[in-house]
């Protein structure tokens, strides 16, 4: 699917929208396990570690009876240039709405960007890539215990 969108700062009435558009996109990518029980801890890490360092942009479909509908979001933390999250609906993989929160976190995090990925994730490796970041170093994901790789971007 692909739609107009135009991307704007994050509002604290966005918090439902963004937690569960981030649910739904981790269930697509992972259907075999149960995002849904972690949900209280994805919204306390919303509010408690995301919201309070990070600079949150949301990408909204441009639908005229309906306003704006969220579709993607992207968390950068332009003083340790950390890109924590970068979520789209998966219904809009491919149309342009992740390109465009690439662009803006670099925007935002001019110096650079960092962000770590799921080595199994082989979609999102080639889309970060097709983006200018390179793999930079390899470890784990302290939450899940995934191996993970630290991709990088620097201007």
């Amino acid at each position: 699917m692909s739609a107009a969108f135009a991307l704007r700062h994050y509002q604290p009435g966005d918090e439902d929208a963004s937690v569960a558009l981030w649910l739904r996109t981790w269930q697509a990518t992972y259907p075999e396990l149960d995002f849904a029980e972690r949900l209280d801890w994805w919204r306390a890490r919303w509010r408690d570690e995301l919201l309070t360092v990070a600079q949150v942009v949301v990408a909204e479909a441009v639908i005229a009876e309906a306003g704006g509908v969220m579709i993607g979001f992207v968390t950068v933390d332009a003083k340790t240039l950390y890109l924590d999250q970068i979520v789209v609906a998966p219904e809009h993989w491919g149309s342009g709405v992740g390109v465009a929160l690439v662009a803006e976190a670099k925007r935002i995090s001019p110096r650079g960007l960092d962000l770590d990925v799921n080595t199994d994730n082989a979609r999102a490796i080639a889309f970060y890539e097709k983006c200018g970041f390179v793999v930079t170093g390899d470890g784990k994901n302290s939450i899940s215990g995934k191996p993970v790789h630290r991709m990088s971007w620097r201007p």
